[in-house]
């Protein structure tokens, strides 16, 4: 079977709804080519499946509308995913064998929102070219979805740590990255404001940041950092000049697990950073 679409695997293992790892363990058969094909009917399918719940939440749902469910749900079965495929059956007994088109209209409404933002976060998962993690599978037919999953778990498992420093000084953030450089894997970032932007792409495992920088300080990136939902607890350590008790309080206060005073020794901040940081679960 030969398909021009994939998906990021790694993206879709994040979504609770779809549950790949329970349904890859319970299906080891079940390949790689076939799951992507039954996720790129579904994105096809999700624009008029949603349009039939619109009509079931205005009580003018047609045997259209139900096919359309009925074609949903034996993709969801084909995909594991219980949660929308037993939402669906409640959803047409209601209106088929109860004839209650008021239930029906409930649960359609109760349903419609999730839907529509699971079907978006699957189709945001597709991908028009192979994945890296597949570069050397020539077919899709020849690596099954329970394969595919140990892969990433084993290159997760050798991916070095990240460390995200921030630092107005050229000098700090070249240092840094010459200490730790061998161990983990360094993003540096001289200018403050560039935070969301950044987060947006990259989920470190522990921040490195400046006390005192011209545009936003240590300080007022703390509640930043902690308003992304995976960094409420990722370790966060002050760099300063001023290891007063004051500041060193202060920093504790807001959340940061400790500090070092500059200039610092290399092996102070080995240390330090072995010692808070965590890997995060990528997926």
């Amino acid at each position: 079977m030969n398909t021009t679409e994939y998906f990021d695997l790694p993206t879709l293992l994040k979504q609770s709804d779809l549950d790949i790892r329970n349904f890859a363990a319970t299906n080891p058969s079940l390949l790689v080519a076939e799951y992507f094909a039954t996720l790129s009917s579904l994105s096809e399918l999700a624009a008029s499946v949603s349009s039939a719940l619109t009509k079931f939440v205005s009580c003018d749902a047609d045997r259209d509308a139900c096919r359309k469910l009925e074609s949903m749900i034996s993709l969801l079965n084909n995909l594991g995913c219980d949660k929308f495929r037993l939402d669906f059956h409640s959803l047409l007994d209601a209106y088929g064998k109860k004839g209650n088109w008021r239930e029906a209209a409930i649960h359609a409404k109760r349903i419609k929102q999730d839907f529509d933002d699971f079907c978006s976060r699957v189709m945001a998962a597709k991908r028009m070219t192979k994945p890296d993690i597949l570069s050397d599978v020539q077919d899709l037919n020849e690596i099954s979805l329970k394969n595919l999953i140990e892969r990433l778990d084993d290159e997760e498992a050798h991916r070095k740590l990240l460390i995200l420093a921030v630092d107005d000084s050229p000098v700090i953030l070249k240092t840094v990255s010459s200490l730790l450089g061998d161990t983990y894997k360094v993003f540096v970032l001289p200018k403050s404001t560039k935070i969301k932007e950044v987060l947006q792409k990259l989920t470190p495992e522990l921040f490195l940041l400046d006390y005192q920088m011209p545009e936003l300080t240590g300080f007022e990136l703390v509640p930043i950092i902690r308003s992304f939902e995976e960094h409420k607890e990722t370790p966060i350590i002050f760099l300063t000049s001023i290891g007063t008790i004051e500041n060193v309080s202060a920093a504790l206060a807001l959340g940061a697990c400790d500090f070092i005073v500059k200039p610092f020794k290399p092996d102070i901040l080995r240390e330090k950073i072995a010692k808070h940081i965590v890997r995060k679960k990528a997926f």
